[in-house]
């Protein structure tokens, strides 16, 4: 019976909330040809997904088509809070190769071509 106990308390606390990657959460990002959005960040698969789950324009919410539509993609741990994967950048329609750096509530989010060599890069702020 101790050993039923024993084995039903560690099964409890292993299904205990785990603690969230920094990463995860709703990010705002920065305006991009006047328009901005929150993002939600989430697992998905062995890594890191985020969906746009609002966007603002002028500072009123607007219906963009855009919202639903995943901005970051595959974007897997590296180490001291840093992230490689995929961004989508709505204003062209295109796929970067991505990277993130984390820093307290700020990401600055890049996205790459040509290897890494050239990247354009946004600071967004997490809101929770």
């Amino acid at each position: 019976m101790r050993i039923f106990a024993l084995a039903a308390a560690f099964a409890l606390a292993a299904s205990g909330a785990v603690a969230a990657d920094p990463i995860e959460g709703i990010w705002q990002t920065q305006a991009d040809e006047g328009s901005l959005a929150l993002v939600s960040i989430e697992p998905c698969g062995g890594a890191f997904c985020g969906t746009i789950v609002k966007t603002y324009k002028d500072g009123a919410e607007y219906p963009s088509p855009n919202v639903g539509k995943q901005i970051v993609r595959s974007m897997a741990p590296i180490g001291d809070g840093s992230y490689e994967g995929q961004v989508w950048r709505p204003a062209n329609d295109k796929v970067y190769q991505g990277k993130a750096s984390l820093s307290g509530q700020s990401m600055k989010l890049s996205g790459c071509v040509a290897g890494g060599l050239i990247c354009k890069s946004q600071t967004w702020i997490k809101l929770r």
